[in-house]
């Protein structure tokens, strides 16, 4: 094999595989290093699939132990952790095992080891014992993200766990206090919740889902507090401690520094993630890193070394798989010589509780920073018919029109399956739809999408269901 390439991607996560795919179908020779034994990154290992799996089966679960009876099915649930946590890793192995097959499709390298950067078109691998060099004309950092961490919280991944531990418990635990009521937090805590833990979240802000439409967030914390799980908004963690027979939580208000103490049996961490990009050797080659540890870049994804190239969770902006994965087709292609772009306006943001809750483009409250004026068009999917056939009626589509030309601003979905809801709504905003392009468009009946033309209608007050 030889050791020299047009290309290296370092890091097979979503913008990484995607890129070193894009980059072989533009004719590129290319290798991509994992240091990982899997591909896919923390997106397919210990992220988005794998808490997807273990949200499908909790759903499940609930569903036959609440619902089924409803509609005349009668069945006696239980569960099996060992069998559903197989599950899990099936779910992860059928996934790597597609960007294998992608790979050797593509005519892809892949080389597995840790990345260091020693000049602006090599790269050192070291497995164990072993070290190599790779030269390339073109090198692309897509190495990802890793779970923060606070002062006081020493995680041990058996009591004290991070989100990768809250995809593997053993058992059930009667007692668990998530630190952070962001999306990851939020739906792992739904995972537990369903399967019978006492969930707690302890939140630093005054609202869960920080980043959320506000009215968005409040209706899902509503709804599950209603369901069992409880907020403690506006405090702080100061420390866990391990004692005798559980965990003691010290907290502090951040309003009045009053404080209190909790007792959980297992305490799982979730306060966001940072880039991943140490032992890259970036300071020796002279990259520039901003306060928050992004790689810095232009707008065609080029670091301070104009053949080195960053995406991905390195890099400013939202960290989500599928802008990744864009970032990972766009720098490809200009690499290549061809027109490579993101609109990172129509970035759609999914959370995946039960409802789902989807979002693109600005929320109200942005509109109102911006000092925006614009309407609001709300439909509930408690009046929509396939909404109330499948049993599943909470939330609602808002969609936020311009006041003076209609274009619509931002739509906001809380609801069952409103991850798949939000591809028309963002479809809509990329093409610069007004609300009245949507409501005009003829709907499939009884589809939950009706529920996106009701809510344009209800723009001008013109729904006709609500």
């Amino acid at each position: 094999m030889s050791n020299k390439f047009d290309s290296i991607v370092i890091g097979s996560g979503p913008g990484g595989y995607v890129c070193a795919i894009r980059l072989a179908q533009n004719g590129h020779s290319v290798a991509i290093i994992e240091k990982n034994k899997n591909f896919g990154g923390t997106c397919l290992n210990v992220g988005c699939i794998p808490s997807k799996a273990l949200l499908h089966a909790s759903h499940v679960y609930e569903q036959s132990k609440n619902e089924y009876s409803k509609m005349g099915i009668n069945v006696k649930p239980s569960i099996n952790i060992k069998e559903l946590l197989n599950y899990k890793e099936a779910m992860i192995k059928s996934n790597t095992d597609g960007i294998s097959f992608l790979f050797k499709k593509n005519k892809i390298v892949s080389i597995n080891g840790s990345a260091e950067i020693i000049s602006n078109n090599s790269v050192k691998v070291t497995n164990g014992k072993n070290i190599d060099t790779y030269t390339a004309s073109n090198i692309i950092i897509a190495t990802g993200s890793t779970h923060n961490t606070i002062p006081g919280v020493d995680i041990d991944e058996k009591h004290i766990i991070s989100s990768t531990g809250g995809l593997s418990l053993d058992r059930v635990p009667d007692n668990l206090l998530i630190i952070g009521a962001g999306y990851i937090g939020i739906e792992l805590g739904s995972v537990w919740s369903r399967l019978g833990s006492k969930v707690t979240f302890v939140e630093a802000f005054d609202k869960i889902l920080p980043n959320t439409d506000d009215e968005c967030g409040e209706y899902l914390r509503k709804l599950l507090e209603k369901r069992g799980m409880k907020f403690i908004l506006n405090t702080k963690v100061e420390s866990v401690k391990k004692e005798k027979n559980a965990l003691k939580i010290n907290l502090i208000n951040a309003t009045d520094s009053s404080k209190s103490i909790l007792t959980s049996d297992i305490v799982m961490q979730s306060v966001g993630r940072k880039p991943y990009v140490e032992g890259l050797g970036l300071d020796s080659i002279g990259l520039k890193l901003d306060k928050f540890h992004n790689i810095d870049v232009d707008k065609n994804f080029q670091t301070s070394e104009k053949n080195i190239y960053a995406i991905g969770d390195v890099i400013n902006g939202p960290m989500l798989a599928h802008k990744a994965e864009e970032e990972g087709v766009a720098v490809a292609d200009i690499i290549c010589g061809k027109y490579g772009h993101v609109n990172y306006d129509v970035i759609p943001s999914v959370i995946y509780c039960d409802p789902e809750i989807a979002s693109v483009g600005k929320t109200e409250s942005d509109l109102k920073e911006e000092k925006i004026e614009y309407k609001v068009g709300k439909f509930p999917f408690i009046a929509n018919g396939r909404a109330k056939v499948n049993n599943q009626t909470e939330g609602f589509v808002k969609i936020l029109s311009d006041a003076e030309t209609d274009k619509v601003h931002g739509i906001h979905i809380v609801g069952s399956d409103a991850g798949n809801l939000i591809g028309e709504a963002v479809l809509a905003l990329e093409f610069g739809a007004s609300s009245e392009d949507i409501a005009r468009t003829c709907h499939a009946h009884p589809t939950l999408t009706e529920s996106l033309k009701e809510a344009a209608l209800d723009v001008d007050n013109m729904a006709i269901h609500k």
